[in-house]
């Protein structure tokens, strides 16, 4: 073996090392559910117009805000629209049912939208290009299931 390749080993263990720690400190920050942690920039909600269809519409079941992209189509979509647009930046609205307490269902909404923000940095999606829009009115139009939930568009 040669001095090249005795540094070659090396290199690649320390690669390896250090990959393995970014994914453990990851699986732990993002197990964990939303996090303060974020950049501030995503915590801010937008007046940024929406433009267009959403990209993806993100479902939720009744009074529940966990999203779980376990194949990431929801992710490699966004990433190829953001790869397409070096410029752009992905807008999440959250919605609600027209069921419950308003203050409560406000909340909801929020928290879907953060939970769907948290899955796309999660996934390698920056969070500085991660914005949160208040919607023109948070109840979804047409039925129960149209409400529960949040709208991705990439602008």
């Amino acid at each position: 073996m040669s001095a090249q390749d005795d540094e070659d080993e090396v290199a690649g263990v320390v690669a390896g090392v250090v990959g393995g720690i970014a994914l453990c400190v990851a699986a732990v920050y993002f197990s964990a559910g939303p996090s303060p942690a974020l950049p501030q920039a995503t915590a801010a909600v937008s007046e940024i117009a929406p433009v267009g269809e959403a990209l993806v519409k993100v479902y939720f079941a009744v009074d529940r805000a966990v999203f779980v992209d376990e194949d990431n189509i929801v992710v490699i979509r966004t990433k190829q629209v953001l790869a397409e647009k070096p410029a752009a930046i992905v807008l999440l609205s959250g919605f609600h049912d027209a069921s419950g307490d308003p203050k409560h269902n406000a909340e909801l909404a929020r928290a879907r939208a953060a939970s769907v923000r948290d899955v796309l940095v999660a996934g390698g999606i920056p969070a500085l290009r991660v914005k949160f829009r208040r919607p023109e009115s948070t109840i979804g139009s047409g039925g129960p299931e149209e409400g529960r939930r949040v709208e991705i568009r990439v602008q």
